[in-house]
């Protein structure tokens, strides 16, 4: 014993303890199961001591100090579990003492540490009750720790069972050990029931931040509660069944989903601050691989602070990224976001694509046990569970897939769009100008979609090879290498679907590119239609449109006609297949069976899927490339690093603010709204041909110095301005700026409103401070205008200011500059646009006043106020001719003498018109929005695009298919009657598998029967040439229903766009005017995108669906007629699910549309002020967050939308198991009774099986034709329901009318909208033939409303006017409009030619054009430019806004009319080119009537007679003599006021 003891070592120990031997003191397996030693050591004492361990950690969690409110249920179960299971332990304790059992301390250790460990468990589970984690269900950790001890927990209930069995129940205590261990595993059930409760009991409790904090998370703004968090905190089974969804649905029923807020908030990890933080770390460690991301942590918090970085110096380092950055690749970034996640999700596709084939295996053993007599029961019912499991394991994995995916996908369009963005505010303006607008809004929205939607079918692509595979070796086993013949041609047709592919893809491109055109022209068109409407150019532009569209159907047509004959080829694939497959096994000297026929036809149908899908996949997977590569393109474009392009050197004298030496600038391509260059003449390659350049600048300005910029039109002044910003490119010299780094204070000459309030515009993202915003609202003289507006200064203005005049937004746009308060201040001739008054107040109040501590730099026309300067900037050509003070270079202008009255201009429009404007567009926003169920007239399409024939066909088609499978079974039963010879059905476990595939909804590929040789039985024979000709019959309907609905979408296409174009163009400028753009346009782009292609789609899927879940259920019905018994209440449960679901998926599918366009919108509208943004300094941030905010809206409507398909697809695909798994019962219990056709059974169990996909592609496809139809109730509505113009006219008039020109207004009383006042009220006066008028007034007087009367813009309430006695409103708009001559302020150009600009309809030769561009003063540009056929730019930016204005003066010049009427038409022209431009009107208007609203009144001073207008009333109406002769005349008032302020 001594010697034992001695040598007394670990093997001793364990065998002492585990009672073994000391041979194998720790034997692993025992009596054919896990040893009792392994057990209670590994499974039990270690798993319980991992438990304390982990358990101990959160005992010490810091607690709240304030509870306010009640615990969550959940917690309760899982303390009152936790004790519980302690003193189990110590229950089983005392018992292992008391039976004094061999093991005893082995027994002791397990449950001793059994008892440690809960004890230290509960309390952890108290601490976290008290602690932060109160209202969630705590660490996740926690149920990883549960599941430990369960292995431990069932040998135990298996060894305790066997001994009972074995001993009997002679050891009572051993029954109560037994009971003890029965009783802890119900409490680690107990324990897992804690985690389904939520985590909350109050909407109170849901709504409050933490514990200690009582104020709600969410405020509340309605009475039924606040916004619920999606998802987080909910319990297995709620996230399993989406029950967590079923508040909002249940809103949506109610109607109470009517504003994106009503919604559900976004998950905590799918918030786009959330997701675009962890986008940028993972762009930041594919930046710097080598562990260099480290030092970037600390900017990651502060992004919006990226941009500011333009404006520093503090961070060299960040600016030297434009070259690294391009190395990283946006797909690598995406991979190390959410690729592991992503790819983990695979393993539930695998998963489910397996079970996909146990249905069939399992219906084939089903078949075999019916066909077989005596069969023991247990087979079927084993079958019939297994059926159960199957479908059901597959729906759910299949599910979870789906919702799981497009999660990541969700959080991958996050990302994306928000690097889109940010990447847009940093790019140099060179860079940028690659692209034009439309493309990089493009960026964010079509590739970027394509992009995400490659999330959903990247699996796809190695998921179908595996199908494809595995159907080949299961085709293989059944008839051997004959089923290589059949392949062949399978194979071969690949080729031939990837030449349609190919072709498809081809004329898609075509017909996008045609589509993009179309949209563009229709963008302009829109952007233009006042000037359209003016010159009465409707009909012309309607036929460019018409040109376009109709390429785009030419490829639409191809395109339909293709598709249709992918559809016909794989739908008589089939058919090819089997009879190859079928003559190939003949020759082989094989004996052919019905039963190899009916497998091989089903393992056909299952290769068809595949070889169909794959082509597609793969397509989209090349589209998602190409456009990452777009986007890949533009994230590589070089920032603007103002680092390099500003001298780090201060000047000598440290009072500069701006220095130049020998600076020389350039304009890669015209792309800011302030640009104001001549163009840029590309050459083919895309290289610059000539640029406008700034060359070899010298310029010094002092800081606190007003500098004015002076020069023609087009000498460089803008560009000037650009240089210093530094939105050019510079090409040498040096610049400095002082003080950059706070941005500057700049108003553009082409101002840039936001869509918001007033004050927000002023504000522009700073802190509102009461005093100085008052001070700039008085100085830039808009205290008057926001009390015109009918919300004062919370007026909300819309796209691109359209509700304010031209001075008005002039204005604004200057007090957002000045509320900026930055020490440097660029204007772009912010005097260009206002009236005499006005431009007096901003330069003495506001530049002289409010400013007069700052650097101003002031691009200017109006001579007038030079003087006032310090030092005066001449430019001419791009070079500064002259510096000096104002008299030194005032003397180099060749101005007129007398210039004292040049600076009456007035504001455009700035009567009661935009007044009405402003009223109608808050009236319009108050308004419900539009009816969200689809109207009676969205039936058109349906009447356009299917005709009666295509019903029949649906049913025909449907028809001979439910024939041609009831014709297999019956063949099936016959031969198993009639012949010995046929194998069993059960050697066939993959019967049907043809209709277990979801996408044979869209390809409806039956099984078709094949032709046998001369050793087949003739009944045989007989049978098989019956099914396919019954094959053939489908495959017939098939193509003709193709074709056919192809024929009626092309119809459908062309009756639909061209109403709603006719519509839309005759439509008021009222309508116009209070209607967004995009609104409008999105008409005619994604709504009319959904008449040519997606609704003809989904409504042809629809209609497959709706006939072929009617044959099923007839089939499924006549082969077993009991299954009507749980049909029945799945019915209408099925009912009662669709109705639930599809109010809400509409308002859903309404509200994702709803926030999408503010998303794009926003962008456009930072793109057409990234120069302000930028310019700014330190706003950029507020910027993205804005985007942020907007896109987070849409994000959390489209989550709903996505979780609730997922809602109603568990809730079907559970239908579909009860019916699967009622008809394999029902059959079961028929073949006891010995009542069954094995054969219609089949057939009833294989349409069973595909009866889920069906009922569930029937609601999508249903809500899908739903939501597409209410793109045609939308251009339904603008197709016959908005304002109209008068077509009809009751007096024709000669072409030569007016004639003479005699304007006379009888009585005129005009009002835009009942309840405003009279914007013309009684106007009578006459304008004799020939005679030139000028006509004033203050602002609102009324002199526009008369333009707007005599061009029928607006009709008369009352009164009359004349032309040459004929009442205009007799007269066809048509003929009106062409007869009149117009110019207006805003000067538009179309993105065409400088020919199509001047002479639309071609009617004039080029001497005609070249002569009245040479008298504009504008051949010189012209030539210079490559002639008439030059390209003037998107919307003209190639000129600058004083050539566009010479531009429309041509054209006036070119017209034959003998009245024109001009309104503000040189405004922003130079002084000397004004007076010539006056005198070419003079002596080319000499025998004219022309009408002139007055903005110089020098240039009316030589008319007949002056107009002058206030409050719609003619005030005065006499000669300019006369009128300054009378003491009382308000006209020498207006006059006196022009001098005295000069």
């Amino acid at each position: 014993m001594g010697g034992n003891t001695d040598v007394f070592g670990a093997a001793e120990f364990i065998s002492e303890l585990c009672h073994t031997n000391v041979d194998s003191p720790f034997p692993v397996w025992q009596n054919g199961t896990i040893s009792p030693c392994v057990n209670q050591l590994l499974l039990g004492s270690l798993s319980h001591a991992v438990i304390a361990i982990t358990s101990a950690c959160y005992i010490s969690v810091p607690r709240l100090t304030h509870i306010a409110s009640s615990l969550p249920i959940g917690w309760g179960f899982r303390a009152a579990s936790t004790l519980l299971m302690a003193l189990m332990f110590i229950g089983d304790l005392v018992l292992v003492f008391e039976l004094q059992a061999p093991g005893i301390y082995l027994n002791v250790l397990a449950d001793g540490c059994g008892v440690l460990a809960w004890l230290v468990h509960f309390g952890a589970v108290l601490a976290l009750q008290r602690s932060m984690y109160r209202r969630t269900r705590g660490p996740a950790l926690f149920p990883v720790l549960l599941i430990l001890p369960i292995p431990n927990l069932a040998f135990i209930l298996t060894a305790y069972v066997q001994e009972i069995n074995h001993l009997g129940v002679l050891q009572p205590l051993q029954v109560v050990r037994l009971a003890l261990t029965v009783t802890r595993a119900a409490l680690v059930l107990v324990y897992i029931l804690g985690y389904i409760f939520p985590c909350y009991r109050t909407q109170r409790d849901l709504l409050s931040c933490n514990a200690e904090d009582t104020a709600p998370l969410i405020v509340t703004f309605e009475p039924d509660g606040g916004v619920t968090v999606a998802e987080d905190g909910c319990s297995w089974l709620s996230r399993l069944l989406y029950l967590w969804l079923n508040p909002l649905l249940r809103r949506g029923k109610r109607g109470e989903l009517e504003k994106p807020c009503d919604v559900f908030q976004l998950p905590h990890r799918l918030r786009t601050k959330a997701v675009t933080l962890r986008f940028y770390q993972c762009w930041q460690k594919c930046l710097h691989p080598r562990g260099l991301e480290r030092p970037e942590r600390q900017d990651r918090l502060p992004r919006g602070n990226l941009q500011d970085n333009n404006w520093s110096e503090a961070e060299p380092e960040r600016m030297c990224e434009g070259g690294t950055q391009r190395d990283v690749k946006l797909l690598q970034v995406l991979h190390k976001a959410f690729g592991l996640r992503y790819y983990l999700l695979g393993v539930l596709k695998l998963v489910a694509s397996m079970l996909a084939f146990a249905g069939p295996l399992l219906l084939g053993g089903l078949v075999g046990f019916m066909e077989t007599e005596g069969a023991p029961l247990s087979k079927g019912v084993w079958c019939a569970v297994g059926l159960f499991a199957s479908t059901f394991l597959a729906a759910v994995l299949r599910n979870v897939f789906v919702y799981e995916v497009s999660k990541v996908a969700l959080e991958a369009r996050v990302a994306v769009i928000s690097t889109i963005y940010s990447k847009a505010l940093k790019v140099s303006a060179s860079a940028l100008a690659r692209f034009n607008m439309g493309e990089v809004v493009n960026f964010m929205s079509t590739d970027t979609d394509r992009v995400v939607n490659f999330f959903n079918s990247f699996h796809e692509v190695w998921s179908l090879p595996f199908q494809f595979v595995l159907a080949l070796y299961l085709l293989y086993l059944q008839v051997g290498v004959a089923f290589l013949g059949g392949v062949a041609v399978a194979v071969l047709l690949v080729p031939l679907n990837k030449v349609l592919a190919s072709r498809i893809l081809e004329n898609n491109k075509h017909m996008l590119l045609h589509k993009d055109g179309r949209v563009k022209l229709m963008t302009e068109i829109l952007f233009g239609i006042r000037v359209l409407k003016y010159y009465n150019w409707e009909e012309h532009f309607t036929q460019k449109i018409a040109e376009t569209r109709k390429k785009e159907l030419h490829h639409l047509k191809l395109l339909k006609y293709l598709d249709a004959v992918c559809v016909y080829t794989w739908a008589a694939l089939p058919v090819v297949i089997s009879i190859l497959t079928f003559i190939t096994y003949v020759l082989l000297g094989n004996n052919l069976t019905a039963a190899k026929v009916f497998s091989t036809l089903a393992l056909v149908g299952m290769l068809i899927l595949p070889l169909n899908a794959f082509p597609w996949v793969l397509n989209g997977t090349l589209e998602a490339k190409v456009s990452l590569d777009r986007i890949q393109r533009f994230l590589t474009l070089q920032d603007q690093d103002l680092t390099v392009y500003y001298s780090q050197v201060c000047p000598e004298d440290p009072l500069s603010a701006v220095e130049m030496d020998q600076a020389s600038f350039s304009w890669k391509q015209s792309e800011e709204d302030d640009s104001i260059s001549v163009p840029d003449d590309k050459t083919e390659d895309g290289s610059l041909k000539r640029s406008f350049y700034l060359h070899a600048l010298n310029l010094s300005i002092k800081r606190g110095s007003l500098v004015a910029v002076v020069g023609k039109v087009g000498c460089g002044k803008s560009s000037l301005l650009a240089a210093i910003t530094g939105e050019l490119t510079r090409s040498g010299g040096e610049v400095f700026v002082g003080g950059r780094e706070q941005g500057f204070g700049l108003a553009v000459q082409e101002p840039w409103i936001q869509h918001a309030t007033v004050q927000d515009n002023i504000l522009f993202g700073r802190d509102f401070d009461s005093t100085f915003y008052q001070a700039v609202i008085e100085a830039c003289a808009l205290a008057d205008d926001l009390n015109i507006l009918p919300g004062g200064d919370q007026t909300e203005v819309g796209e691109n200011g359209v509700t304010l005049s031209g001075g008005q937004k002039s204005r604004l746009a200057l007090a957002r500059a000045v509320y900026m308060d930055k020490e440097i201040y660029l204007l772009d001739d912010p005097l260009a646009a206002v009236d005499a008054d006005v431009a007096h107040h901003l330069m003495e109040k506001c530049i002289l006043g409010i400013l007069k501590n700052k650097t101003r730099i002031l691009c200017t026309h109006r001579i007038e106020f030079v003087d006032k300067a310090d030092v005066v900037v001449l430019m001419d050509n791009g070079m500064i001719v002259k510096t000096g003070t104002p008299n030194e270079v005032l003397s180099l202008v060749k101005a007129p003498k007398d210039c004292k009255n040049n600076s009456n201009a007035k504001e455009k429009g700035t009567d009661a018109f935009q007044n009405e404007r402003v009223n109608h567009v808050h009236e319009l926003m108050k308004r419900k929005p539009m009816s969200r169920t689809v109207s009676i007239s969205a039936v058109c399409i349906i009447k356009l695009s299917l005709r009666h024939y295509n019903n029949y066909l649906d049913l025909s088609y449907t028809a001979s298919k439910n024939v041609s499978d009831w014709w297999l079974s019956h063949w099936i039963s016959h031969l198993k009657d009639n012949t010995t010879e046929l194998v069993s059905l059960s050697a066939d476990p993959l019967l049907t598998l043809t209709f277990l595939s979801p996408e044979r909804l869209m390809f409806h590929a039956p099984d078709r029967g094949s032709e046998t040789s001369g050793n087949v039985s003739s009944e045989l024979k007989f049978y098989m040439t019956v099914y396919g000709s019954l094959a053939a019959t489908n495959t017939i309907f098939t193509a003709a229903r193709a074709f056919l609905f192809a024929y009626g979408a092309i119809c459908a296409a062309t009756v639909v766009h061209k109403r709603l174009l006719s519509s839309v163009l005759k439509a008021t400028m009222t309508f116009f005017d209070t209607t967004p753009l995009g609104r409008i346009l999105n008409r005619f782009s994604s709504d009319i995108y959904s008449v040519d292609d997606s609704l003809p789609f989904v409504l042809n899927i629809l209609l497959a669906n709706v006939f072929g879940l009617l044959g099923m259920l007839l089939v499924m019905s006549y082969g077993l007629p009991w299954v009507l018994v749980p049909l029945l209440p799945l019915g209408v449960l099925y009912y009662q699910t669709q109705c639930f679901y599809r109010h809400s998926s509409r308002e859903l599918k309404r509200l994702c549309s709803l926030t999408l366009s503010p998303v794009y919108s926003h962008f456009s509208e930072t793109l057409s002020g990234l120069s302000t943004v930028r310019a700014s300094g330190h706003t950029a941030s507020r910027f993205e967050e804005e985007n942020e905010r907007r896109l987070e809206q849409n994000q959390r409507c489209l989550f709903s939308s996505n979780a609730a398909m997922q809602w109603l697809d568990i809730r079907l695909q559970m239908i579909g198991v009860t019916v699967v798994t009622g008809i394999s019962l029902i059959a079961v219990i028929q073949h006891q009774l010995k009542s069954i056709d094995p054969g219609l059974v089949g057939l009833s169990l294989s349409y069973a099986l595909s009866i889920t996909n069906l009922l569930s592609g029937l609601i999508f496809s249903f809500a899908q034709t739903e939501m597409q139809l209410v793109s045609i109730e939308r251009t339904e509505e603008y197709s016959t329901n908005i304002p109209q113009e008068p077509q009809e006219a009751s007096t024709e008039v000669l072409e030569s009318w007016p004639e003479k020109g005699r304007v006379e207004f009888v009585g005129a009383v005009l009002v835009y909208r009942p309840g405003l006042p009279n914007a013309l009220d009684g106007v009578s006066l006459e304008v004799l033939p020939g005679e030139r008028v000028g006509i004033v007034g203050r602002t609102g007087s009324g002199k526009s409303s008369l333009f707007l009367a005599v061009f029928r813009m607006v009709e008369l309430n009352q009164g009359q006017i004349l032309l040459d006695g004929v009442d205009i409103s007799s007269v066809r708009l048509s003929n009106l409009r062409s007869r009149l001559a117009i110019i207006p302020q805003d000067p538009f150009l179309f993105s065409s030619t400088v020919r199509e600009n001047l002479d639309p309809h071609g009617r004039h030769p080029d001497f005609r054009l070249l002569d009245a561009l040479e008298q504009c003063h504008l051949g010189d540009v012209v030539q210079r430019i490559g002639g008439l056929d030059s390209e003037v730019g998107e919307r003209g930016k190639s000129l600058s806004v004083g050539q566009r204005q010479l531009l429309c003066l041509a054209r006036a010049l070119l017209t034959e009319a003998n009245i024109l009427c001009i309104d503000e038409a040189t405004a922003s022209v130079d002084h000397k080119t004004d007076m010539l431009l006056q005198k070419t009107i003079r002596e080319k208007f000499k025998d004219k009537t022309v009408l002139t609203i007055a903005h110089r009144l020098n240039t009316i001073m030589d008319s007949d007679r002056v107009l002058v207008m206030h409050a719609g009333k003619v005030v005065e109406f006499d000669s300019p003599a006369a009128l300054c002769q009378r003491e009382d005349s308000v006209f020498q008032k207006l006059l006196r006021g022009g001098e005295d302020r000069v």
